[in-house]
C-alpha cells in the first residue's frame, strides 16, 4: 500500500495539480459558477410551477380551481424562466470571456463583451413561423388563397394561419439557452483568446496618458475586438456557403450531441464519479478539477431535460438519464464520498475519541453537504484505512441510481437545486417532487452506511494495536 501511495504521489499528483490550476479550465469552471445564481432562480421558477400547476393538474384535472387561482403567479414564474434559463448560454458567454481575460490580466469586461458579440454572429437570426390572423372569419380562407396568400386552418379549424411568415433579427432559445451552451463555450473561448493574444502583443490603439483609464481601456480593445468578431462573422458565412448551416447547428450536431451521448454511458458516469473521489483523496478538490466535464456536459444535460419538461410537462421524452444534479442527489450526500454515512457509522461504532470529536464537529455541516472538516480533519486525505470506501461508495450509489433512472423507475434529475439541500430533499426537488427518487437517495445513504461501517471498526482495531505496541 505504501509503495502504491508513493507512486501515486510522485506520478499522479503533479498531473492532477496541473489540471486543477490550468487557467483555461479554471476560467471555464468559474464561468459556470458565475451563472449559478440565474440557473438556480430559473430552476426555482420551474419547481414552483410544478407545485402550482403541473402536479395539481395531474391530481385534480386540467382547469381546476387551485391552478386558476395561481394564474398570475404561474405567469411570473414563466417570466423568470424566460429571463434566466432561456438566456443562460449568453450569460455564460460573457462570464467565460470575463474570466479568461481576467486570468491574462487584460480588460475582463471587454473580453466578456467581445465573446458575447462573437457568439451572436454565429447564430441564425431569421425565423419562419405561422401567424394566426385574428378577427378573420374562417370562411375567408378560399378568398385569401385566391389572392396568393399561403394560408391554412389551424388544428381545430377555428382560425386562419398565415404560413411561412419570415422575420429577421430573431434569436431563438435554441441558440441562447442550454442547447447553445457548447457554441457559447467554443466560440466564446476562441474569440476571447484572439482578443487576449492581440492585447498582449500590444496591437491596440494607444491613447495619451492624460486620457481617463476607462476611455483608454475601451479604445485599446477596439482592434482586438474587431478582429475577433469579424473572424467569427467570416466563419459563419463560410459555413453557410459551404454547408447551408449555421455554426451553432454544426457544433450541436458534430460536437455537443456526441459528447452528451457519451456522457450518458454507464462507464462514463462511473469514471467521472470515481475520478472526483480519486482527486479528493490526494487533497485536490475533485469537483473543481472535473468541473469542465461535470458543469460543461452534465449541466447541459440537466438544462436540456428542464427544457423538455417546460415544453411537454412530462419526463417521458427526456433524453439524459444522468445530469449535474444526479451527482448531488444520489452520489454525494453529505459531500464527496457520502461522508454522512461515515458520520453515522462513527457515532454508532467508533471507539476512537479523536474520530468521534471530529465527527461531532462535522455533523451539523455534513447534513448540508459540507464535508471539508471530515475530509481534512479525520483525515480521509491520504488515509489508507478509508481509501477503499472513499473510492467505491459513490460509484456504487451512482450505479444504483443510474440503473433505476435508465429503467424508468425514477425520473431523471432536471431541476437545479441548491447543493446544500439535505439527503432525500435534494432528490425530491430535483425530480420535480418524486417521492420514489427521495426514497432511492435515502436507500443510497443506508448503503453507504453499511459500506463505511466495517472500515470504522477497522480503525478501532488499528488504534487498539497502536496502544498495545506503545
Amino acid at each position: 500500500m505504501n509503495k502504491f501511495m508513493n507512486w501515486m504521489e510522485e506520478h499522479f499528483m503533479p498531473v492532477a495539480a496541473k489540471i486543477g490550476s490550468q487557467r483555461h479550465l479554471v476560467a471555464i469552471r468559474d464561468g459556470f459558477i458565475s451563472i449559478m445564481p440565474i440557473t438556480m432562480v430559473g430552476s426555482i421558477a420551474v419547481l414552483l410551477n410544478v407545485f402550482f400547476r403541473d402536479l395539481p393538474n395531474t391530481w385534480f384535472g386540467e382547469g381546476n380551481a387551485f391552478v386558476a387561482s395561481m394564474t398570475n403567479l404561474i405567469a411570473v414564474n414563466g417570466n423568470v424562466y424566460f429571463g434566466s434559463i432561456v438566456i443562460l448560454g449568453m450569460v455564460f458567454t460573457f462570464a467565460l470571456g470575463y474570466h479568461i481575460a481576467k486570468s491574462y490580466d487584460v480588460n475582463p469586461v471587454a473580453g466578456g463583451v467581445i465573446a458575447f458579440a462573437s457568439v451572436v454572429t454565429c447564430m441564425n437570426q431569421s425565423a419562419v413561423f405561422d401567424f394566426t390572423l385574428g378577427g378573420v372569419d374562417v370562411a375567408a380562407l378560399d378568398t385569401l388563397k385566391d389572392l396568393g396568400l399561403n394560408v391554412a386552418l389551424n388544428n381545430d379549424n377555428s382560425a386562419i394561419l398565415l404560413q411561412g411568415v419570415g422575420a429577421w433579427g430573431y434569436l431563438g432559445s435554441a441558440y441562447t439557452g442550454a442547447t447553445g451552451l457548447f457554441t457559447c463555450l467554443i466560440v466564446g473561448f476562441l474569440s476571447t483568446m484572439i482578443y487576449v493574444k492581440l492585447m498582449l502583443k500590444k496591437i491596440t490603439i494607444k491613447l495619451p496618458d492624460s486620457v481617463p483609464p476607462a476611455v483608454s481601456n475601451a479604445f485599446a480593445a477596439i482592434i482586438p475586438g474587431v478582429i475577433a468578431i469579424y473572424t467569427f462573422a467570416i466563419i459563419t458565412q463560410i459555413c453557410l456557403v459551404t454547408t447551408g448551416t449555421y455554426p451553432n447547428d454544426l457544433i450541436v450536431r458534430w460536437i455537443q450531441a456526441p459528447l452528451l451521448s457519451m456522457s450518458q454511458g454507464f462507464f462514463s458516469v462511473m469514471l467521472v464519479v470515481f475520478l472526483v473521489q480519486l482527486f479528493w483523496f490526494f487533497g485536490l478538490h475533485g469537483s473543481n478539477v472535473m468541473a469542465p466535464i461535470i458543469e460543461g456536459v452534465y449541466t447541459t444535460a440537466l438544462l436540456n431535460n428542464l427544457e423538455v419538461w417546460n415544453k411537454t410537462g412530462s419526463t417521458a421524452e427526456m433524453k439524459y438519464y444522468w445530469t449535474r444534479g444526479s451527482f448531488d442527489a444520489y452520489a454525494q450526500m453529505g459531500g464527496s464520498g457520502v461522508t454522512l454515512g461515515l458520520l453515522i457509522a462513527i457515532f454508532l461504532f467508533s471507539k476512537r475519541d479523536d474520530t468521534r470529536a471530529v465527527a461531532k464537529l462535522s455533523a451539523p455541516m455534513g447534513i448540508f453537504n459540507i464535508n471539508e472538516p471530515v475530509v481534512f480533519g479525520m483525515p480521509i486525505v491520504l488515509n489508507p484505512i478509508y481509501m477503499i470506501p472513499w473510492l467505491i461508495v459513490p460509484p456504487i450509489l451512482a450505479a444504483i441510481a443510474y440503473g433505476l433512472t435508465a429503467a424508468g423507475i425514477i425520473p431523471p434529475v432536471y431541476v437545479q437545486v441548491p447543493w446544500i439541500m439535505p439527503v432525500g430533499i435534494y432528490a425530491f426537488l430535483g425530480t420535480g417532487g418524486n417521492l420514489l427518487a427521495a426514497g432511492v437517495a435515502l436507500l443510497n445513504m443506508f448503503i453507504s452506511f453499511l459500506i463505511w461501517t466495517p472500515f470504522v471498526m477497522l480503525a478501532n482495531r488499528v488504534q487498539d494495536k497502536e496502544l498495545s505496541n506503545s
